[in-house]
This record gives C-alpha cells, structure tokens and sequence, in this order.
C-alpha cells in the first residue's frame, strides 16, 4: 500500500539535521540562559492581542522571534523525520507506522487529560505548549524503537 503523505526518504536525514539542533536551543531556552539567544525584529501577524485588550489584524509586530523560529524548526524536523519513507517501505513498515502513530495519539492524549485534571495557571498554560511537539515527539521515539526492535530480530516472515 503506497502512501501518497509520506516524504522522499532523504528527508529524513535533512529533518534530523533540523531536529536535533533546534530542539537542543530550544531547551536552552526553557533555561535561565534563555535571554543570551534573543532575536528581536519585526514578524507579521495575522492577529495580535496587546495589553489591555489592544486588538489588532494583519500587521507587523516587534518582538522577540527567538521562540517562533526555533518552534516552527522543531516541527518542521520533526515532521520530515516522522514522515518521510524508509528506504524500504513495505506494508509491515507501514503497519509499524501506523500502529506508533496511534500510540502516540493515546499516549499524548492521556498524558493531557492529566495534566487538565491535576495542572492549573500559568503551569498548565506550559503544558499546553509542549503539547504542539509531544505528539510529534512520541511518534518519532515509538517508531522508531519499533524498527530497532525489528532489526534485531532479523527480517519479518509473512
């Protein structure tokens, strides 16, 4: 069965050179060091709530850009390492897929229903942010330890 979503398999070694790097700044940004790696300039948006209820549309804004382009790197990599062929892309390869995929959709979603239960303010507004990349994340991880697991155990008999 040929998935027409899944990227040429080169991509994957392009989005782990995008991945790695920027999940690692953007865990130095979850640091107190954080303020080292700021990047100012102006970003359009499309919406954009000020202080005080001050709401404006399509404009340019000044801010600090660190946190959306290493945010929009980190999904950008992780989707092409999480979507991208195998080299040998068969219909077991496809099942491990698609089995990974619906474990990280189970896993991430009882990980928030947690947390909605059990983490208020400020707190719970960071879960809500990791949660753009855990999803993404999980996969990967389950994925890609399910074909570990499979080549060690040698090739699968049909």
């Amino acid at each position: 069965m040929k998935s027409k979503f899944l990227l040429p398999s080169k991509f994957k070694k392009v989005g782990w050179i995008i991945l790695i790097p920027s999940t690692i700044i953007g865990l130095i940004l979850l640091s107190p060091y954080h303020e080292l790696l700021e990047i100012n300039g102006k970003a359009f948006a499309i919406c954009v709530d000020q202080f005080m209820g001050n709401l404006h549309y399509f404009t340019f804004v000044k801010t600090n850009i660190t946190n959306t382009l290493v945010g929009a790197l980190v999904i950008i990599g992780a989707l092409m390492v999480g979507f991208s062929k195998e080299k040998v892309e068969d219909e077991f390869i496809a099942n491990l897929r698609l089995n990974s995929l619906l474990w990280a959709v189970l896993v991430n979603y009882l990980l928030l229903l947690f947390m909605f239960l059990f983490i208020y303010g400020l707190a719970f507004l960071n879960i809500m942010v990791y949660n753009m990349f855990t999803i993404l994340f999980l996969f990967i991880a389950k994925f890609n330890i399910a074909l570990y697991r499979n080549s060690k155990s040698g090739p699968n008999e049909e």
